[in-house]
């Protein structure tokens, strides 16, 4: 895989030289190019001035930042080159932090990050410090002049990732939200909420999620080709449940799930050991009727 960037990694005074992959596979996304209805000629766009209504060549357009209503100052190229940060071929680590201690919403997009040549042991003594510890490496990269990130550096398997992540005014503060404050909640309530909640809790399988709607989407386009419209099941529309209505649902969902766990403990059973499958040919035992 064609690398990214590439420079070193620095903590203290130890340099490790690295380069960066892309640790996110591209999908094909399905894509649409705007045609008129008439006769499917593909849309093209114009650049029009709002003043005079007519067509702008590339060269007669500028960057131009409103600062008030219909005023502008206006960029040139020799001032985007000036607040350029100058590309860095380091990537410097200034903090260790416990992974715990980061709100998730900060991370964005991961990178992996592998070792060039003659880096392989402190990458290694880099990857086994952080895993020890507990903690993320916190520091900056410059990609290229205009991309400036916050990074933190964090172990997964055997390979060490960079994540670009949000500086803290990307983010919107909760503070900022209209949210419930809970007080009015009943013990009963959230007791049955938690075991709803423990009772559908199960070791996290990514590969069990997929992308329905893109795959509904192709099957769309497939059929169309073929000339066979191809109908798709609308989803369920649900409503919120009412105040008055939450306990009792709180009680159906928790009977939805304790007949899953039933049924699953059934579907164990089903599948006896070598051992016990001789024990029941030997005598065979009465099965309890359930209910």
């Amino acid at each position: 895989m064609r690398p990214l960037w590439t420079g070193a990694l620095s903590f203290g005074l130890v340099n490790i030289p690295v380069r960066v992959t892309s640790a996110v596979r591209i999908t094909e996304r399905i894509s649409f190019r705007l045609l008129h209805k008439t006769d499917l000629a593909p849309i093209r766009y114009q650049r029009v001035c709002e003043e005079d209504d007519k067509p702008v060549d590339w060269a007669d357009i500028v960057k131009g930042y409103e600062y008030a209503k219909g005023k502008y100052v206006v960029l040139t190229d020799d001032d985007f080159k000036a607040a350029a940060i100058e590309s860095s071929k380091r990537i410097d680590i200034l903090d260790f932090v416990r992974v715990d201690e980061i709100d998730p919403r900060y991370f964005e997009t991961p990178y992996y990050l592998l070792p060039d040549k003659g880096g392989e042991k402190p990458y290694a003594l880099l990857r086994e410090a952080i895993r020890r510890t507990e903690t993320v490496g916190i520091g900056t990269i410059t990609m290229r002049a205009n991309s400036h990130h916050l990074a933190g550096v964090k172990v997964v398997g055997d390979a060490l990732v960079l994540e670009i992540m949000r500086f803290a005014g990307e983010l919107v503060d909760v503070a900022e939200l209209t949210v419930p404050a809970g007080d009015d909640l009943r013990p009963q309530e959230l007791e049955m909420a938690e075991q709803l909640v423990n009772n559908l809790t199960e070791p996290f399988d990514p590969s069990k999620y997929t992308d329905d709607y893109h795959d509904n989407l192709r099957k769309i386009i497939k059929a169309k080709m073929k000339g066979k419209p191809l109908e798709i099941a609308e989803s369920e529309e649900h409503e919120a449940t009412r105040v008055v209505d939450l306990m009792e649902r709180l009680r159906e969902s928790l009977e939805m799930g304790k007949r899953r766990g039933h049924t699953a403990g059934e579907h164990a059973a089903a599948k006896p050991t070598g051992k016990a499958t001789k024990r029941r040919e030997r005598r065979p035992t009465r099965r309890r009727r359930t209910a």
